[in-house]
């Protein structure tokens, strides 16, 4: 038997001695080391994938962020599948940093939580690090035993022999990896679909105990010795700064431990959160008011959006081109265009912004608890502000309580002024955001005008599709450094209006690139959000100029494309859309990347109060493999629930700069009493995973748009559909 003091042999590319059991150092090409010793007790080094411990347990690192959508406990199930492990002996490590190692793929190998991409980034590599470490215990155990591998199997956490013998993985690690190497990822053997026990199957989550018992974590919960608070009195307006700042009532207020200016705002830090909020409402700021910003009134914005879309000389940038869409459509026995709005919209995270900091006494360092979706830029934000180097930074990277792109920004604020409040007083600072900070100062889904123009044959068929979407690069805003490299491709702001899924011949979609007028973040199903919504309610418009049904028009479209088929059938049979006697049913068929979901809602109109209520909802969705069941179902259902209450109420309201909308009392978001039944069909599908996340949005607002038409005989062209809205469509 193989000593833990002994030198390890290793082929190809070499063990490393270590005392935490066996351990394999994987990056996202596979695992490039094995490093065992029989010593117990040890700490995980975060550097790596994946730790079998002497005492069986197998301690997997988590490299994306939880923010509700339980990637937390999916990402470790896709190794611990390969690796054959009992899922009751895995512990999960959240990985605060090293985006150089464990970096996504999808996002220029920063660590970046966001888009659907985490099982669809992490899928392969972690499948391939798993069967990797799984093909060492089994030399170990051959080793051991003295028969050959191919002689031996798995099952969970265990090697066994043909004659019964058992050998556990802990065991195992605890025997050492003398004599073995590591099978290239390339060429490992990965299980078979048939063969999973995880993937596919319902585990327990491993974050829903601590959640449901409020023993979770969270930024906004962190607790620190000496910690002081602070709160932010901001600019009412973007681009402007503080001139002069009368203190004195502020300072006055017990506890107030000092005010800090900031590039942007009043940094007040007291003892309590309450003694900086009440001295913040004493501060007295004179700002420059001297920004562009001043300008910016949402209504008008929409109005010149919309001018531009429909302007023929406006400068495009082609987003998706096939064919040639404007010689199709002059050609055309019939054409038919237009026009959709979209106001600007808030993330309405249930968790406010807040981070806390801990600058080193000295300066040069600083430890961060924060919730975000990127370590890579919240680390960079914390560098920026201290010049220091990124090895000087500790971030903790916290469980967040929803997000939805609103903690995706380079800039981080909220981490920034925790940084430059602890270092003014010197101790351990939380700030917190209220909701009203939140939504007066956060960052919003921009606002949009779509224009789309299409052609019809003599026997109803489309012939010629364009769409043009005039909204900003919401990219040249979050990330600027990215925008120079993509532009003038903003998927952010033009997601969704490639119509991937439809088989029409002739289609451009071009992005008319708008002056930005407000903070502008990513939003549930990005630009799908809204751009679907257009494409899908000039659908039905199309097929009601051709006198056709909708069903039967987009079934036309799909025909190469057969999973998108089966989706409209499947929907189609839910929801009983050949029997509509009596029911106001609207359908839509959207996507999010390669996810495809065909929705149909189910609604009633108040005539006398302009109040849409909708009454059932259904879906198909296609997004390839499932890793985890009840998840994908959960995410689903609440994009779902999300796009419903963006279609019926929210709307941001901009005059002079300053966001009209407070709280929640008046940006109304959809309440417990207004969701209806939801019924999800998941495709079984032989695909890659590519991510349920975004999927769930997209289609569901043109449905909705599509249902009212069938109820009223009018159209609603511009989301959100408020009741003054419904009221004036109505009696127009």
């Amino acid at each position: 038997m193989t000593k833990a003091t002994e030198a390890l042999n290793i082929s190809r590319r070499g063990f490393v001695k270590m005392t935490a059991g066996l351990s394999f150092a994987v990056g996202l090409g596979g695992v490039s080391a094995v490093r065992a010793t029989a010593s117990a007790g040890t700490s995980l080094d975060v550097n790596h994938w994946l730790t079998i411990r002497p005492d069986g347990t197998v301690s997997i690192v988590f490299p994306s962020t939880e923010m509700g959508q339980s990637s937390y406990s999916t990402l470790p199930q896709i190794l611990a599948e390969e690796l054959d492990a009992n899922w009751d002996d895995v512990v999960i490590e959240q990985l605060n940093a090293d985006d150089r190692r464990f970096g996504n793929p999808l996002f220029g190998n920063v660590l970046y939580t966001a888009g659907s991409t985490g099982v669809q980034a992490y899928f392969d590599p972690m499948r391939r690090a798993g069967a990797q470490a799984r093909d060492v215990l089994l030399q170990i155990a051959a080793r051991e035993l003295g028969v050959l591998k191919t002689d031996l199997r798995t099952e969970p956490s265990a090697v066994v022999a043909p004659d019964g013998t058992r050998l556990g993985y802990g065991e195992l690690a605890a025997r050492g990896a003398d004599g073995t190497s590591v099978p290239d990822a390339d060429t490992v053997t990965l299980k078979e679909r048939s063969e999973f026990r995880i993937i596919g199957h319902v585990v327990p989550r491993r974050d829903v105990v601590a959640k449901s018992t409020g023993k979770a974590v969270f930024a906004i919960d962190v607790d620190l010795p000496d910690m002081a608070y602070a709160t932010v009195l901001r600019a009412p307006v973007e681009g402007e700064r503080p001139l002069t700042i009368n203190d004195t009532q502020a300072r006055a207020v017990p506890g107030v431990l000092d005010v800090v200016a900031l590039p942007d705002g009043v940094s007040v830090v007291a003892e309590s959160l309450w003694s900086a909020l009440g001295a913040r409402s004493m501060l007295e700021v004179t700002w420059s008011e001297d920004a562009p910003a001043r300008a910016y009134n949402s209504e008008e914005t929409l109005r010149l959006y919309a001018e531009a879309a429909e302007d023929p000389e406006a400068e495009q940038a082609v987003w998706a081109e096939t064919g040639n869409a404007p010689a199709a459509i002059a050609a055309a026995n019939q054409t038919y265009s237009q026009l959709y709005l979209s106001d600007y919209a808030y993330h309405a995270q249930i968790e406010p912004m807040a981070a806390v900091a801990s600058v080193d006494p000295d300066g040069q360092g600083a430890e961060v608890w924060a919730g975000t979706q990127t370590q890579s830029w919240t680390t960079r934000t914390v560098m920026d502000v201290l010049g220091i180097e990124q090895d000087k930074v500790r971030l903790n990277m916290m469980t967040m309580g929803g997000s939805f792109g609103r903690r995706t920004a380079f800039a981080q604020d909220y981490v920034r002024d925790a940084v430059l409040s602890s270092k003014a007083v010197g101790r351990p600072v939380k700030v917190i955001w209220t909701r009203e900070d939140d939504v007066k100062n956060g960052t919003f889904r921009p606002a949009a005008a779509q224009s789309l123009e299409a052609g019809l044959t003599a026997d109803g068929n489309l012939d010629g599709w364009h769409h043009k979407v005039a909204t900003p690069t919401v990219i040249g805003f979050f990330n600027p450094v990215r925008w120079d490299a993509v532009k003038p491709n903003d998927v952010i702001s033009m997601r969704g209006a490639e119509s991937k899924f439809y088989g029409i011949k002739d289609f451009r979609a071009d992005h008319i690139i708008t002056p930005r007028q407000a903070r502008l973040a990513p939003y549930r199903g990005i630009g799908a959000a809204y751009t679907s919504f257009a494409a899908e309610a000039f659908m039905d418009e199309l097929a009601g100029q051709a006198g056709r049904d909708p069903l039967d028009f987009r079934m036309d479209l799909v025909a190469e494309n057969p999973r998108g088929r089966h989706l409209l059938e499947k929907v189609a049979e839910m929801s009983n859309w050949s029997n509509q006697d009596g029911r106001a049913l609207g359908l839509s068929f959207a996507g999010y990347s390669s996810s495809m979901a065909a929705g149909v809602a189910e609604i009633e109109v108040d005539q006398s109060t302009g109040d849409i209520a909708v009454k059932h909802f259904w879906a198909a969705v296609d997004a390839g493999l499932i890793v985890s069941p009840d998840n994908a179902h959960n995410q689903i259902e609440g994009g779902i629930i999300f796009g419903i209450s963006m279609a019926l109420r929210e709307k941001i309201d901009i005059e002079n700069g300053e966001v009209v909308q407070n709280n929640y009392w008046d940006y109304e978001i959809a309440r417990a009493n207004q969701i209806p039944p939801i019924e999800i069909y998941m495709a079984e599908v032989d695909a890659p995973p590519v991510g349920v996340g975004e999927v769930g949005t997209p289609m569901v607002s043109a449905a909705i748009a599509n249902a009212f038409h069938r109820a009223t005989g009018r159209r609603l062209r511009h989301m959100p559909f408020t009741p003054d809205r419904v009221l004036e469509t109505i009696n127009a």
